[in-house]
């Protein structure tokens, strides 16, 4: 028989939990006018952790203004993400 592990604390278990991964219950804000972002824990089958983020970002109708905001948002996700990190190893 395979015993199923743990969920940790912050795991909000049931549908959101199989295939060897926990994930935490969903938590958003929203920006009236400006857009939506929705952030969940997740802890791999491999014992990684990461953060599952869903962002819907309201743009500018003139077009090169909506550019502008793509290229800021990808900038700032590439800060926010930061350099390559080395695998870590499970336990």
């Amino acid at each position: 028989m395979t015993r199923r592990p743990r969920c940790p604390d912050w795991c909000a278990g049931g549908h959101r939990c199989g295939l060897g991964e926990h994930r935490s219950d969903p938590i958003s804000i929203t920006i009236p006018g400006a857009g939506t972002a929705v952030l969940t824990r997740v802890r791999a089958a491999d014992g990684t952790d990461h953060a599952d983020i869903r962002l819907s970002a309201a743009l500018p109708a003139d077009e090169p203004a909506a550019r502008l905001r793509l290229a800021a948002l990808l900038t700032h996700l590439r800060t926010l993400i930061g350099p390559p990190r080395a695998a870590r190893r499970a336990a």
